[in-house]
């Protein structure tokens, strides 16, 4: 995937936010979360159907909502897609790193919350 490809959607999300402000349409991150939630139901959809085309088209909406609830998210509660990027993208590296070096998901996963929940305590929040 190219990143000009990533950062034309980006900005494309950051134009539909500012359509958004001004729309009776959008409530902020709950409309992303409903519209996210039908556009995973017709992917669910689409399985198995045998038509590339449509399912691609639907895997592009959940995208598109996924990108769209992120930037609410920043707004709401102050986010960022970088920060979603950049842990998103140390959690899995953890993971495969350690699935490749034999671990399992699954003790990786159980280790990983525990530091989660360590830094939560530590520092008297949620995080």
């Amino acid at each position: 995937m190219s990143e000009l490809n990533l950062e034309r959607l980006l900005d494309l999300v950051d134009r539909k936010s500012q359509i958004d402000q001004s729309s009776s349409w959008s409530d902020g991150s709950s409309t992303y979360l409903v519209e996210l939630r039908n556009e995973i139901d017709e992917v669910e959809a689409e399985i198995g159907k045998g038509n590339s085309d449509e399912l691609t088209d639907e895997l592009g909406d959940v995208l598109w909502d996924y990108l769209n609830l992120v930037n609410c998210l920043a707004a709401e509660e102050g986010i960022t897609m970088k920060e979603v990027l950049l842990r998103t993208t140390a959690k899995y590296e953890e993971r495969i790193s350690g699935i490749e070096q034999g671990r399992t998901w699954k003790e990786i996963k159980a280790e990983q919350k525990a530091r989660v929940l360590q830094t939560r305590d530590y520092i008297g929040g949620d995080v």
